[in-house]
């Protein structure tokens, strides 16, 4: 699988579920804290290229999977 991009906070549940799974599955990912950064949802939108509501935002090499119920979905799919 290519790298996984997590954006997300660390105060946030589903942001550090993202990160458990890809850590359980040995699978290479990039943590993007947004305060750290200072970024904000905008910022997450442009890059991605849609309105973002929620966090964490996943993208699986420069594809957009979506949030933390997408990403687990994917992965799940990925080893059926």
């Amino acid at each position: 699988m290519d790298q996984v991009t997590i954006y997300g906070r660390a105060s946030c549940g589903f942001c550090l579920m993202a990160k458990n799974l890809c850590e359980t599955r040995n699978i290479p990912y990039r943590w993007i804290d947004m305060i750290e950064q200072n970024m904000s949802k905008q910022d997450i939108a442009a890059r991605i290229g849609q309105p973002v509501h929620t966090v964490p935002q996943i993208l699986v090499g420069d594809r957009y999977v979506g949030g933390f119920d997408q990403f687990r979905t994917y992965v799940r799919e990925l080893k059926a």
